[in-house]
Parts: C-alpha cells; structure tokens; sequence
C-alpha cells in the first residue's frame, strides 16, 4: 500500500475573501433597494452578486495556532493548509480540521510477564503529535486510536523484553525495567516512532510512570529483595571485619606487644569476628585465668 504524502497548500487571506462577499452582498442590496427605481434590470444584477457575494462568503473558514485544515475537493486530496487566522478557499473545498498539538496519552496499567516470566504491572505516558496530516488522515482509520492501541502493544512488548530487577540468570551488566529506566525509555521511544510512523505520528517523549510486581507475587519478591540486601551486607561487614582482624594482628606483631601463637591467634581471630560481626552489643569477658584454665 502506498503511503500518502503531505501537499502544503497556499491559501489566500481571509480578510481578502471577507471585503469581497461583504462589497458583493453589499452591490445586491444595493440593486435590491432599487428595484423599485430601475424595474426588472435591478433585480437581474441583485440576486447574481447575492449568490456570488454568498459563495465567497462560504469559502472562509479559520485556523488556530497549531492547527492545520485538509483540503478536499469531492473526496480528492488537495493539500494541507498550516497557516493561522482567517483563510480563505475554493468554497468546494471540504475543510477537515487537525490539531498539530502535542498530546499526552497516559497508559492504563497492563499486567504482563517480562522477560523472566514474572508477573509485572506496567505503564507509561507518551507525548505525541502529528507530523503528516495525509498520513494521518487518510493511511489510517483513527490515528488517536491508533495511537492509543500502538502504545499499549509496545509497552507490552517493553516489558517482555527486559527482566524486573537484577538476578544471577542475567547478564553482567543487563538492562533492566527497574535498574535502567533511562535506557529503557529510549527503548521505547524507538520501538514508537516505528510503530507510528505509519500513522505520520512523531513522538515527542515517552516515560515509564508505574513498575512493580504483580499483586499475587509482590509480597515473595519483597522477601527475595530484603534476603539478597541482607545477604550482600553481611557479605561487605564480613570482609571488614577480616581486614580489621588482619590488620590488629599485624600491629600486635610489629611492636611486638605480645607473642601469641598458633592457637592463641586462632582464639582471638574468632573473638574480634564475633564483636565486629555481631547485631547486638557483645559484653566483654575477662579471662583471669590462661586459656587452657
């Protein structure tokens, strides 16, 4: 199928098309209050400048700023008038009005799986506006529909594309929905501007506006996230403490404060573990005795 293409029409000014009908409705009244003066040749010239003077009239019509009128003539496209104010054309020309706004189209929430399988709630807003008015007027039925039906797919095929969160089955480095937000919207716009282009729909921008799990399993992926937080804390304290055991050890050594061996060494690594690894307060003991006693 081959694509419509927008024709920019020139149009003339509306206020040139107003003086004419108003001088031609103003000649036949003219005529017409003479009829009396100058008998049936008065009334020849009145009503031929009243049907003129009306026809002109019909020709004008009036566009906001960013808006454009589709110019037919019995179902034939003529071109596409983008100029603001009064206008004025051909009165057998069919004036179809286009906003060429920007729009903004907020997508209800989907329930998708993404790429995991997981069961997510997904949505996005999207700004848009029209680029081609032939495209988007004649190369589909409803472009706002179109629109609104063209996002929900793509936002859908987003979330399948990507994971929800971080996990050990993922790449390094893998973008996803939650980390990588910034790159996934790009995404989208991509997979947008592909999906509009059919339409003469450009997109101005677009943006992830909800993301989390489904209900049926937000409460189990919460528990996984809290374990997987806990797991890399105690994982960065472990090896601080270890560093800071490392490093009382050395300096026990270095100025030789006391000489400890193998198994002494051994009792106190265990010891600063359990005061640097501990949740709560550890209550020293003192030993009196040795430590075989």
């Amino acid at each position: 199928m081959a694509r419509s293409q927008e024709i920019e029409r020139e149009t003339i000014s509306g206020y040139v098309g107003l003086a004419l009908g108003l001088g031609l409705l103003g000649g036949a009244l003219y005529f017409f209050l003479n009829v009396a003066a100058s008998g049936p040749r008065a009334l020849a010239m009145a009503i031929p400048l009243a049907v003129l003077g009306a026809f002109v009239l019909a020709g004008l019509y009036m566009l906001q700023p960013n808006e454009a009128a589709i110019l037919l003539l019995f179902g034939q496209y003529k071109g596409t008038d983008r100029s603001e104010g009064l206008r004025w054309a051909n009165p057998f020309y069919r004036k179809q009005k286009i906003s060429l706004r920007a729009h903004n189209l907020a997508s209800d929430r989907l329930k998708v799986n993404d790429k995991r399988g997981n069961p997510i709630e997904i949505a996005a807003a999207v700004v848009w506006r029209v680029a081609d008015t032939a495209q988007a007027s004649f190369d589909v039925e409803d472009y706002q529909q179109y629109v609104r039906i063209q996002a929900e797919a793509a936002v859908r095929h987003l979330a399948s594309t990507y994971a929800y969160d971080e996990g050990e089955d993922l790449h390094p480095g893998e973008i996803t929905l939650r980390a990588g937000q910034d790159r996934v919207a790009e995404s989208l716009i991509r997979e947008l501007t592909d999906r509009f282009d059919r339409a003469g729909i450009v997109v101005e921008d677009a943006k992830l506006t909800h993301l989390a799990y489904a209900p049926e399993i937000a409460q189990v992926m919460l528990r996984r996230q809290q374990a997987e937080a806990i797991i890399a804390a105690r994982s960065k304290i472990v090896h601080g403490a270890v560093s800071m055991v490392e490093m009382a050890l050395n300096g026990l050594s270095e100025r030789d404060i006391v000489h400890l061996d193998d198994e002494r060494r051994a009792a106190m690594v265990s010891n600063l573990l359990v005061v640097l690894c501990a949740e709560s307060e550890v209550a020293p003991v003192i030993n009196t005795g040795t430590l075989y006693q």
